[in-house]
């Protein structure tokens, strides 16, 4: 029994979803060594060398501020911009493991001592 079958089915239900923006980035995460199928469902440029061996992800909050990490990112070492979402605050890098980690280290280390923002531990798998 889910959480929708305590109500019957005329009652319409609302879902709120709230965001209270801070500064901070919530995600660094490095996938090593991803199976190539996963650039093809994160919607990655087919025509790109994904054999590079890696993908970072990032999130951010205010939302604006990823195209800032996404200068950072691509200005920290030879990784390329996968994507970036102003809108969301999602940012994903690819290149080789040391690219990778190094633009995600240096996002981190930026918007710690420039901005003031909460970062979180860069996170492997």
């Amino acid at each position: 029994m889910g959480y929708t079958d305590n109500f019957p089915p005329e009652v319409k239900q609302r879902i709120i979803q709230e965001l209270v923006p801070g500064k901070q980035i919530s995600l660094a995460h490095i996938i090593a060594n991803p199976d190539n199928i996963l650039y093809t469902k994160l919607g990655l440029d087919p025509t790109i060398d994904y054999t590079r061996s890696a993908i970072g992800i990032m999130t951010v909050s205010p939302a604006e501020a990823a195209i800032i990490m996404a200068d950072v990112a691509i200005k920290a070492s030879g990784a390329e911009l996968g994507f970036v979402d102003r809108f969301s605050g999602s940012l994903i890098v690819t290149g080789t493991v040391s690219e990778v980690e190094a633009s995600v280290q240096a996002v981190l280390d930026y918007f710690d001592q420039t901005f003031g923002f909460v970062t979180c531990p860069i996170t492997k798998t």
